[in-house]
């Protein structure tokens, strides 16, 4: 894979709380020594994982892959294969997440499902929406099913994770004091994220395992990108599913605050990209037939933050 045009010294590595939650929340379940598995699996050639007794099957990852790929892209056996994988290490963690949730006596109202059904359908007629899970090969007792387990993981998260996180503000103005030049900004920055497509094949780690392979698919491929864009697809979303950077498409091509130095050493028409246009934003950059969707997401002002007028407060390094 070619270089990317946008590749900032300092981009950040960005690692959530809630990952961290997440992981703890999983080695303590498996490590419960009050938990049994709830039956011996029999392991058969469509048993794809067993987790505590409980079997994932092949045909659990075949619908979450129905559930969640672009029909509009074709995958090769590789890239299928790898997204399947990805999905079946998922499905995983969360069937471990799930019987937690279930010791607990977690459940989702059928009022709650309903909206997030609804919500799935996104605004399309029943009759539409049929067709489309018709064409996926799935039922709406699938969606339906998918729906409750992810709403499932959820109400533990906030159960066992984010209703514990308690920061009060005696906590917040300590910090401030205490890492006070951390918040004087020496200089303007803009937070930037980006979309690469380049166009040949390379590792990737987005999630849909898409890669354009020639300039013909790439260029067709920024156009869908920018489409979806228009149509308000969410950006960090489409980095996720469709961005060929390795490094940033799982953060949602999130490269953080990017100073006006480092932008100083970068491509010209990239640099444009960022310092001529306004938050919000979108341009594409088009260099040696790699395309870099950027967008600008925020800008700050150089000097120093006071606690009473930063909500958005952030140590600079």
């Amino acid at each position: 894979m070619q270089s990317r045009l946008f590749r900032p010294s300092s981009a950040p590595r960005l690692i959530t709380f809630a990952a961290v939650a997440l992981t703890s929340l999983v080695g303590a379940c498996r490590s419960n020594p009050g938990s049994t598995p709830t039956s011996t699996a029999a392991v058969g050639p469509d048993t794809w994982a067993v987790v505590d007794g409980r079997p994932i099957m092949k045909d659990d990852v075949e619908k979450a892959f129905r559930r969640n790929q672009d029909e509009s892209r074709q995958l090769s056996a590789e890239e299928t294969l790898t997204l399947k994988l990805s999905l079946l290490n998922e499905l995983t963690v969360q069937d471990i997440l799930l019987a937690r949730a279930a010791a607990l006596k977690i459940e989702v109202p059928e009022s709650e499902l309903n909206d997030a059904y609804e919500k799935a359908k996104k605004n399309m007629s029943e009759d539409a929406f049929e067709k489309e899970l018709s064409k996926r090969n799935l039922t709406a007792a699938d969606m339906r099913e998918g729906l409750r387990r992810e709403l499932l993981t959820q109400k533990l998260m906030e159960r066992e994770v984010t209703s514990k996180v308690n920061i009060t503000d005696q906590d917040v103005t300590t910090y401030f004091n205490a890492n006070k030049a951390q918040f004087n900004i020496k200089e303007d920055t803009y937070r930037i994220a980006q979309i690469v497509v380049t166009p040949q094949r390379g590792q990737i780690q987005n999630r849909t395992g898409d890669d354009a392979a020639t300039p013909q698919t790439a260029a067709a491929k920024v156009q869908m990108v920018m489409q979806r864009l228009k149509e308000g697809a969410p950006f960090a979303d489409l980095a996720m599913d469709y961005s060929e950077d390795p490094e940033t498409a799982p953060r949602g091509g999130d490269l953080g605050f990017v100073g006006v130095t480092q932008l100083n050493q970068v491509a010209p028409e990239l640099r444009n990209a960022v310092l001529k246009q306004a938050p919000g934003s979108v341009r594409v950059v088009t260099s040696g037939g790699v395309h870099t969707i950027v967008a600008v997401l925020a800008h700050e002002p150089a000097g120093q933050r006071e606690l009473s007028s930063s909500a958005s407060c952030r140590p600079h390094r």
